[in-house]
């Protein structure tokens, strides 16, 4: 009888005679692969990994959505839709606009404006959101002050990663992070911006320096921008009061959120409800970016098969063995990797496959300098190159269609640049904050 249930129980660990876990490693691979070339949306890519999947069952259908980690998802949509009615009013572009004044049209002056907003929005708002919302700006300052818009372009991507690093909610792998490991808003902001903060300011020294020659423009030019209309950029001031006062609620409520005894995606789902009262759902709930929330839970249930079949725990004891068991070489070979493969597969999937690796190895070290180098390495090694983070590459479309596109190369001169002293400033703060 003990015979033939191990049978049995071999047999449901393979299919046609291999083992599940080398098979899940496979989806994972050719979906990491495909990503990477950029040749099918990866939201097609993810759905395809899941339903084979499940399909082969890797992942008992049972089990599907205990992978799919619903604070992340509730948490992106809500502020999806926060964000999307408070741009409906202006209030973003009013802001980039005063920013604008303030440095009176001087070109390199303009572009350390945008770069500060794009990464203190990127920090509070996430940064594919501000992207999305500071490109038109961009747009319509590069063709008042007839300059080319990719050097602002580029140096919107690489301060909204880094500005997005700072908190929570501000980079989808820190979403992620936070939600697998119990850390919160007020955690992020204590841990990553005494480090955030100077390497924002050393990259984008060396990116004015770098752009220099590539920002000129005439003074009348200047005189324009810096008298630009701004007093018709609100649209409409009650929806302005409105979302702005449940914005600052929210943050408010994450900054708070450990007191109050919520979770992050409980407060962002409140703030985005009672938003909704005074709107039509069905208009709102359109513009929300579902590519991205189901590429994620497509990506949850690819990922719960290796957890499954114990391909993490597999690759978790070849971690433990490279590194014998040594927390410093863990952690600053888990910055150096994750910044350098992120720059090869955008960083969400990147870290959704590292964080139920890390978790294995709790009781075995000491786990939660991991968090933060795994952090730093994924959200700072996304600036790497043009595929590395959602960001880059709505930028890169979007720029595309404009008429003005951002080739690979061009953006990987500045990109491993700025990574590269990213992820050395990283490794020095990780090895004396936490390590030593």
């Amino acid at each position: 009888m003990m015979i033939e249930h191990a049978a049995a129980a071999e047999h449901a660990s393979t299919i046609f005679g291999v083992d599940k876990a080398i098979i899940a490693g496979i989806i994972l691979t050719v979906a990491y692969v495909f990503i990477a070339l950029e040749k099918i949306p990866k939201v097609t890519i993810a759905m395809i990994g899941a339903a084979v999947t499940l399909v082969l069952g890797i992942v008992p259908a049972s089990q599907a959505f205990a992978h799919v980690d619903f604070g992340v998802i509730v948490l992106l949509v809500s502020m999806m839709i926060i964000v999307h009615i408070a741009s409906r009013s202006g209030v973003f572009t009013w802001i980039a606009f005063e920013l604008l004044k303030m440095t009176k049209g001087k070109p390199l002056s303009v572009l350390m404006a945008l770069a500060i907003f794009t990464a203190v929005a990127s920090a509070f708002l996430d940064n594919v959101t501000t992207v999305v919302l500071i490109l038109p700006v961009t747009f319509v300052i590069a063709r008042e002050m007839k300059i080319d818009p990719i050097p602002i372009l580029i140096t919107e991507i690489l301060a909204s990663n880094i500005g997005g690093t700072a908190t929570l909610i501000g980079d989808p792998p820190n979403i992620i992070i936070g939600s697998a490991a119990g850390l919160t808003f007020n955690d992020f902001i204590i841990e990553l911006t005494p480090i955030v903060v100077p390497v924002f300011i050393v990259c984008m020294a060396v990116i004015a320096f770098m752009f220099r020659k590539d920002l000129v423009t005439t003074p009348e030019r200047m005189a324009h921008v810096a008298n630009i209309d701004n007093s018709k950029t609100i649209t409409d001031k009650k929806l302005m009061i409105r979302s702005m006062i449940i914005l600052g609620l929210v943050i408010i409520g994450f900054i708070l959120h450990s007191a109050l005894h919520l979770e992050a995606y409980m407060i962002a789902l409140l703030g985005a409800s009672v938003l909704l009262i005074f709107e039509k759902p069905h208009h709102i709930l359109c513009d929300v970016e579902w590519i991205t929330i189901f590429f994620f839970m497509g990506l949850f249930i690819i990922i719960g098969g290796l957890v499954e079949t114990g391909g993490i725990k597999f690759l978790a004891d070849q971690l433990l063995n490279i590194t014998k068991g040594d927390l410093t070489f863990t952690a600053m070979l888990i910055i150096w990797a994750s910044g350098i493969l992120s720059a090869i597969v955008d960083n969400i999937p990147y870290t959704v496959t590292m964080v139920p690796l890390i978790q294995e190895l709790n009781g075995i070290m000491d786990i939660g300098p991991l968090w933060w180098a795994l952090s730093l390495g994924a959200c700072l090694g996304g600036n790497a190159t043009i595929i590395g983070a959602a960001a880059n590459v709505i930028v890169s479309e979007s720029a595309y269609a404009a008429g003005h596109p951002i080739s690979f190369l061009r953006f990987m001169k500045y990109g491993l640049l700025v990574t590269f002293i990213s992820l050395v400033l990283s490794s020095v703060y990780v090895y004396f904050k936490y390590l030593v």
